[in-house]
């Protein structure tokens, strides 16, 4: 891949971003007692969209402003789109909303949040794996 160096500096931005929300989701998980699960189910699905996003700009299909992760997923092209699970990835969606505010809705539990952690783990190496090395790059 021969992507435009302005290009690469966007979606390395993306990746250091979604890294960032990994690294607090993993983290915020190690807290057996009061452990903001909503919290660690939110940079989840900051994680998958922050992915996602790296991975449409490098394939340079213009993308809506969505947290909606099966919509973004859908807009990749049916090479990128077969190794990504819309459904596993659109799972991680609602958490946007509930992870940050309060509704009708009941919180995550730890094992909710354990799968949002599992599912933003096999969606980075899947995006990873499909990313030019230089946007993976620290």
């Amino acid at each position: 891949m021969s992507e435009r160096p302005e290009v690469l500096e966007v979606a390395r931005d993306w990746v250091r971003k979604a890294e960032e929300d990994l690294t607090n989701a993993e983290y915020v998980l190690t807290l057996k007692e009061h452990c903001p699960l909503g919290t660690v189910c939110f940079h989840c699905q900051q994680c998958a969209e922050k992915y996602l996003k790296a991975l449409l700009t490098c394939r340079a299909v213009a993308y809506p402003r969505t947290h909606d992760l099966a919509r973004l997923a859908g807009l990749l092209p049916e090479e990128d789109g077969r190794v990504l699970a819309r459904e596993e990835a659109g799972s991680l969606t609602r958490y946007n909303v509930e992870g940050r505010y309060p509704g009708d809705w009941n919180p995550p539990t730890r094992d909710e949040a354990e799968k949002a952690v599992a599912i933003a783990r096999k969606l980075r190496e899947a995006i990873r794996g499909r990313l030019p090395q230089e946007a993976c790059d620290d």
